[in-house]
């Protein structure tokens, strides 16, 4: 599947990815306001746009890529060395590279000083915007599948598995890709050079090449699609139950739902990360891959939210 969706002109293109980023923010922005005009939510319908535009940049997109930096680039072999070489990098989100756990700090560090600022309950801020995270969660976990990314393990049994091409760069059949699919494209692949460049050019031509896609494909393994794993239960599943709860029980404590929302996404993404392929060059922690163990913190923050908000409920029953 293709990335890019339209190649408007040059290097502008839009993509699924960010595609996926607009309309959370857009649909996360009709929810909000709907929950500001209920009285669900601390803040007034009029501030919902400037705080879905601040949260945007601050939270999720310069949170999600600094996560990613110090999650997930620095710590991979030669990952602190690629940086220091090519520090734009860190500004370049349309080619990947964004952490969920680094965006949902980001949003908590920027909901704690806008919370402060404005005179408003922090925890009371988290929860209406805890109900709409799952939708970015879900949309943007699509889009992963789209581009071919962040694909799972080998499939037990292989019937429930897909062929990713990205695999390749990853299970030493790259030059084996080449030295097939090269002779039936044009020559000009030959000039690039670089091993993963020419695989790219490979994958690309395919799209529209059976018999290259055939040949590929013969070199592949099917894969757990945990992408979309991911999408049903950290985006639908945990919106239905946030939602719910949010209008069952408006007059609910603030901090319960900030608090089983990072409970349950927690939970999820452990279960799904036993699907997914951990990142390349990416250590175990204690048996845990990255995304598992950093859950584990959140299942803390998650138990200590709903602490909180039990604490407080009592003091004033």
């Amino acid at each position: 599947m293709d990335p890019v969706i339209i190649d408007v002109a040059g290097p502008i293109k839009l993509r699924w990815y960010g595609l996926g980023y607009l309309v959370s923010f857009i649909l996360g922005y009709f929810l909000l306001r709907w929950q500001a005009r209920k009285n669900l939510w601390v803040l007034p319908e009029g501030k919902v746009a400037d705080f879905v535009a601040y949260a945007a940049f601050f939270g999720v997109f310069l949170g999600g890529r600094l996560g990613y930096m110090l999650f997930y680039q620095i710590p991979k072999k030669g990952g602190l060395e690629e940086l220091l070489a090519d520090p734009l990098m860190v500004f370049r989100v349309w080619d990947g590279g964004m952490a969920s756990h680094g965006g949902i700090l980001g949003l908590l560090i920027f909901t704690y000083i806008y919370a402060r600022k404005n005179n408003v309950s922090w925890t009371g801020l988290g929860d209406g915007l805890c109900v709409v995270a799952p939708i970015g969660l879900g949309l943007v976990r699509i889009a992963n599948f789209i581009n071919g990314e962040l694909y799972g393990r080998i499939a037990q049994p292989a019937s429930w598995g897909i062929k990713f091409p990205a695999a390749l760069f990853e299970n030493g059949h790259a030059a084996d890709a080449v030295r097939v699919g090269g002779p039936m494209v044009n020559p000009e692949i030959y000039k690039i050079d670089s091993l993963g460049g020419q695989l790219q050019y490979l994958i690309d031509a395919s799209r529209t090449n059976p018999q290259l896609l055939e040949a590929l494909g013969a070199l592949l393994q099917p894969r757990y699609p945990s992408q979309l794993y991911e999408s049903f239960l950290e985006g639908l599943v945990l919106f239905v139950i946030l939602f719910t709860i949010r209008i069952k029980f408006p007059k609910l404590a603030h901090g319960v739902i900030t608090g089983l929302f990072f409970l349950l996404y927690a939970i999820f993404r452990i279960v799904v990360e036993g699907y997914r392929q951990p990142d390349v060059g990416q250590d175990f922690i204690m048996g845990l891959t990255k995304g598992q163990f950093y859950s584990t913190f959140m299942i803390l923050m998650g138990i200590c939210f709903l602490g909180s908000a039990w604490m407080r409920r009592k003091k004033t029953a």
